[in-house]
């Protein structure tokens, strides 16, 4: 005779264990979906910056104490006057999202990611002022050197009046802080005065790096 009782509890067991594989299936799977949908949302935020295009428009930016650079398409800016150094590189984003300026690092040689990795970011000077730059849109970069900052002013300064080549990191992030990039730029002597700029490499900062 059937054990009624039995039966009943190992088909509530079985009940049971297929509602927990279910289960778990869904969530894994409603997990992985939420990844997916968290990885598309930054891909929209993502900024990348590189050097503007030859053919782009020229660009004339002011600082605090007066003094105005001006550039146009990848020629950078390196003035001296009155014993400050004005440093400007006009910068492309061609990422999916706006690029918010954070910080700069001053390399004082020309300098390649083998022998250095980037400075740690207590070491990077903040930007006084807001710099963003829209996607797919021109933006100019700036910073200055003075004699207060010491060593590095006096060697940036020298490297000027030399001709000699020099390197800039900049961070940068998304709108939202997140997706923090470091960009290496090269500043690159051309006679007469004028100067090229262009991106060399790119650290991501909070995720895998591109290589």
């Amino acid at each position: 005779m059937a054990d009624w009782v039995t039966i009943s509890s190992l088909a509530t067991a079985a009940g049971t264990l297929v509602l927990a594989a279910a289960t778990f299936s869904a969530v894994r799977s409603a997990n992985r979906s939420a990844r997916i949908a968290e990885e598309a949302l930054q891909e929209q935020r993502r900024p990348l910056l590189v050097h503007a295009r030859p053919e782009d428009p020229p660009q004339k930016v002011l600082f605090a104490d007066g003094h105005w650079i001006r550039s146009q398409g990848p020629a950078a800016a390196v003035d001296e006057e009155e014993g400050a150094v004005y440093l400007g590189i006009p910068v492309r984003n061609v990422g999916a999202g706006i690029a918010v300026l954070q910080g700069w690092y001053p390399w004082p040689e020309r300098v390649r990611a083998a022998a250095h990795q980037p400075a740690p970011l207590d070491d990077f000077r903040r930007q006084i002022r807001d710099i963003y730059v829209a996607p797919g849109d021109l933006g100019m970069w700036q910073g200055a050197l003075r004699v207060e900052d010491g060593a590095i002013h006096d060697e940036i300064a020298a490297l000027r009046a030399e001709n000699r080549a020099f390197t800039i990191d900049l961070l940068y992030s998304d709108q939202v802080g997140g997706q923090r990039t470091i960009s290496r730029f090269a500043l690159t002597p051309m006679g007469d005065g004028r100067w090229l700029g262009s991106v060399a490499q790119h650290w991501n900062l909070d995720g895998p790096s591109p290589r």
